[in-house]
């Protein structure tokens, strides 16, 4: 494992060996979570979104080259097997349309195709640099998506993402601590 990602785990204090193996490839590789999920699951993965509104960031994002008042689409999705209904991964992006493509920007505000068959579908070159991983005790907004008790453990990546040297998007997926423990 690379030593900053390794570092970024031991910072939230996690022991990356206490991790089952599908833990850490989602926590610390740069590919897109909606294939490893349905290669891992062996079930067809759909977007769920919650919540999706054009708004000025309240604070300068220096990685994104972003200034305080900038407009992003701020964005918050589920990842949900579509046979079990069941949700595996919470997803924030802020996603800096004006960077984007035209017509992926348009299937990306007008469908619910996951970012990263948008990525495959228009071949997007893109870059994806993990800034941070670990684990947050999260709240009841969140945990009843999972039907698991308020206040647990989730673990969670955040990522920029780049393309045409441009950061276009950071995203930070989210999943309980108790998923993905055993091998399917």
């Amino acid at each position: 494992m690379r030593n900053d990602l390794q570092q970024s785990l031991q910072r939230h204090h996690i022991e990356p060996a206490t991790l089952s193996a599908f833990q850490r490839i989602i926590l610390t590789t740069d590919g897109t979570v909606t294939d490893m999920l349905e290669a891992y699951l062996s079930e067809p993965i759909q977007l769920v979104k919650l919540s999706e509104s054009l708004k000025p960031i309240s604070h300068e994002i220096p990685d994104m080259s972003l200034k305080k008042g900038s407009e992003v689409i701020e964005r918050k999705i589920l990842l949900r097997g579509k046979i079990s209904r069941k949700n595996f991964i919470y997803a924030e992006s802020l996603i800096v349309l004006d960077r984007l493509e035209e017509n992926f920007r348009q299937q990306l505000l007008n469908t619910k195709t996951t970012i990263g068959k948008l990525w495959l579908e228009y071949k997007i070159e893109s870059y994806k640099e993990i800034v941070d991983s670990g684990k947050e005790r999260v709240t009841s907004s969140l945990s009843h998506h999972f039907n698991v008790p308020m206040n647990t453990d989730f673990l969670f990546r955040t990522y920029h993402v780049f393309s045409n040297h441009q950061a276009t998007m950071m995203i930070t997926e989210k999943f309980p601590e108790s998923f993905f423990l055993k091998a399917l």
